[in-house]
């Protein structure tokens, strides 16, 4: 896992992410990451969020997008000035933005997002909080629903739509003959990725693109990765609910968390309903992970924690989320 950590200032309702390059969590021995800063409003809180450590506004070239609640403090949207690569995933803002269902998918896949539209408008992921039947005894009880991220990235071989390369594992040397026949030789898994290998559109353009119905089976088969709570024990000794952090956290709070994958229920093969569900493997195995985990270190600081396939953007924005306070879960 990534090891981060984030230094609070009250006074200044900023937020500022460090890399961790010590064990020692000092400001000194991190490299600054992000920023973000809270504006209250009347009916939600908003979290801008910077790549400048000073200058936090949506007027900086620095900007990257923004979290906004709802008056409860319950429900979360992030926004990001960037779209994502699919477009089955819709919000009411970026709705707005695209009329034509059409051709949305080749102006995201030709990057050809016009200069009108406004920055961090478009709806990546939602965060949800439930109401914590252990009160301020336990963590709170929430759910991620993350629209940019397949739950297939979680498989073996699955990959998180524009992700850098420079992230992936280098492909293996092939031969020319194999790297020919593996060119002309189009699988199903190559089909699903091919916004990854095809993100131009005078490439999809070329012989009529890809198909009416192939991309209505794409946007149904697309489902996006949920993430939840991991649910905590009971301590006998301690007489409270507690997660093992291995030593990351170190003050208990009601804002410290754990988040894994949700298992989706497998999909069928074959028609007629009647196909096999694939056996249980790495794939589950990957769900049992930790996926991102935060929590409290002292005063104003908290340690963040985060693996793929989530960004270090959107590991933030959900742990900005557990600062607000939550008036209907506890």
């Amino acid at each position: 896992m990534v090891q981060c950590f984030i230094k609070r200032d009250k006074s200044k309702l900023t937020f500022h992410l460090f890399l961790c390059l010590s064990p020692a969590l000092l400001v000194e021995n991190g490299k600054f990451l992000l920023s973000a800063k809270r504006t209250r409003r009347t009916t939600r809180t908003e979290y801008i969020i910077s790549m400048d450590a000073d200058n936090i506004s949506r007027s900086s070239n620095s900007y990257l997008g923004k979290l906004r609640s709802n008056f409860l403090g319950t429900k979360f949207l992030v926004y990001d000035t960037q779209p994502p690569q699919n477009t089955s995933s819709s919000s009411s803002s970026s709705s707005a933005l695209i009329t034509d269902q059409k051709s949305s998918r080749s102006r995201f896949h030709s990057k050809r997002v016009s200069p009108k539209l406004p920055s961090g408008s478009y709806n990546i992921a939602q965060i949800t909080y439930e109401l914590n039947v252990l009160g301020t005894r336990g963590p709170r009880r929430m759910h991620c629903i993350m629209n940019s991220i397949p739950t297939s990235s979680l498989e073996p071989g699955g990959s998180v739509p524009n992700q850098p390369e420079k992230l992936l594992p280098p492909p293996p040397r092939r031969s020319l003959d194999e790297s020919f026949r593996s060119n002309i030789s189009f699988s199903k898994s190559s089909l699903d990725h091919r916004s990854i290998d095809f993100s131009s559109s005078r490439f999809s353009d070329i012989g009529g693109g890809v198909s009416c119905e192939e991309e209505r089976e794409e946007e149904t088969s697309f489902r996006p990765l949920v993430l939840k709570n991991k649910q905590p024990r009971w301590h006998e000794q301690l007489q409270c609910w507690c997660l093992n952090f291995r030593g990351r956290v170190t003050v208990a709070s009601v804002k410290n968390f754990q988040l894994v994958a949700v298992r989706q229920p497998p999909q069928t093969q074959g028609t007629g309903g009647g196909g096999v569900a694939p056996a249980p493997g790495a794939h589950g195995e990957q769900q049992d992970k930790v996926i991102l985990q935060f929590g409290k270190v002292g005063k104003d600081m908290f340690t963040m924690d985060y693996r793929y396939p989530l960004s270090a953007f959107q590991a933030f924005a959900i742990c900005l989320s557990s600062f607000d306070t939550k008036l209907a879960c506890e």
